[in-house]
Formats: C-alpha cells, sequence, structure tokens
C-alpha cells in the first residue's frame, strides 16, 4: 500500500494529477500561442495511461468513468494525429487544439467526480453525485471548458511543423 492505495491506484492517480499538470501548461501554450513540446508529450501520454489504467480496475458494470476513458482513447490518437503525422498543417491545428481540450475537460471532469468521491465535505454535500452541488460544479467545469476550448482555439497559431 503506498499512501493506503494499492500500487495500481497509486499509479492511476500520479498519472493522472501530471496529466491534468502538464494538459494545463499545454493550454496555457495554445493562449500565447507557444508549442510546449515536452509539455504535450508528457500531457498526452501521462493522459493516455491514465486513460488505459482505469480498465485494470476490477468492474461488474459498465460506469461512466468507463465511457470516459473510451472517449479519451478515441479523441487522444486525433490529437498525436493531428500533432505528429499531420505536423498541425491546416485544419490538423485546430483539431489538436480541440482534442486537446476534450481530452483534458474529461480529465478535469472525472477529478472533480473523485474529489466529490473522496473527500468527506464535498461528499456530505452530494453523496450519489446526482445532488445540485456536483452537477453545477460540473456544469461550471464544462462552460470553463467550451471557453477554454474556442478561446484556444482562435488565439493557438504556430507555423505548421517541418516535415521529418
Amino acid at each position: 500500500m503506498i499512501l493506503g492505495m494499492t500500487p495500481l491506484t497509486f499509479a492511476h492517480v500520479v498519472l493522472s494529477l501530471i496529466g491534468i499538470a502538464a494538459g494545463f501548461v499545454v493550454i496555457l501554450g495554445f493562449f500565447t500561442s507557444q508549442k510546449f513540446d515536452a509539455w504535450t508529450a508528457v500531457f498526452l501520454g501521462t493522459t493516455i495511461l491514465t486513460s488505459v489504467t482505469g480498465f485494470f480496475f476490477p468492474f461488474h458494470k459498465l460506469l461512466p468513468s468507463h465511457v470516459l476513458g473510451v472517449i479519451s482513447l478515441i479523441v487522444l490518437p486525433i490529437a498525436i494525429y493531428a500533432l505528429y503525422s499531420r505536423k498541425l498543417a491546416g485544419g490538423w491545428r485546430r483539431t489538436f487544439v480541440i482534442t486537446s481540450v476534450i481530452a483534458q475537460y474529461l480529465n478535469v471532469f472525472v477529478l472533480i467526480a473523485q474529489l466529490f468521491d473522496k473527500v468527506p465535505a464535498l461528499h456530505a454535500l452530494a453523496p450519489t453525485q446526482s445532488e445540485p452541488p456536483f452537477l453545477i460544479t460540473e456544469l461550471i467545469n464544462l462552460a470553463v471548458f467550451i471557453g477554454l476550448g474556442i478561446f484556444s482555439a482562435i488565439k493557438f497559431r504556430v507555423e505548421p511543423l517541418a516535415a521529418a
């Protein structure tokens, strides 16, 4: 046990938190038209690993976290393709931004859900995660990420990468 967690849970949480932190750095780069290559690789890699490791936990029925993991594993390869194969040329720049912001939104959505599940004060406010405090928090999260996505798609202006 590591901090009361199994090694799998600990690795999953650490990957998730690293991915979320790196994702916000990547979004900052969108705002300033800077491409942070190392941060982007960390964001994409840890977010993929977070989604994949989420499927290693035992489960008896399909949960919302599984659906979000599948969605994440659909949008992340598109972001990777846009960045590394298409070199952000043409519409691939905007595709990369949008898929990256979606992946980050999903990361933060799950973070909020986990906080409401694990933090006693938040859990008391929304024990089933269908109560107004949880729903309002997730709605605000969605609105913020829609704004981030629109602003990022408008502001991120970098030259397409040179072909290797």
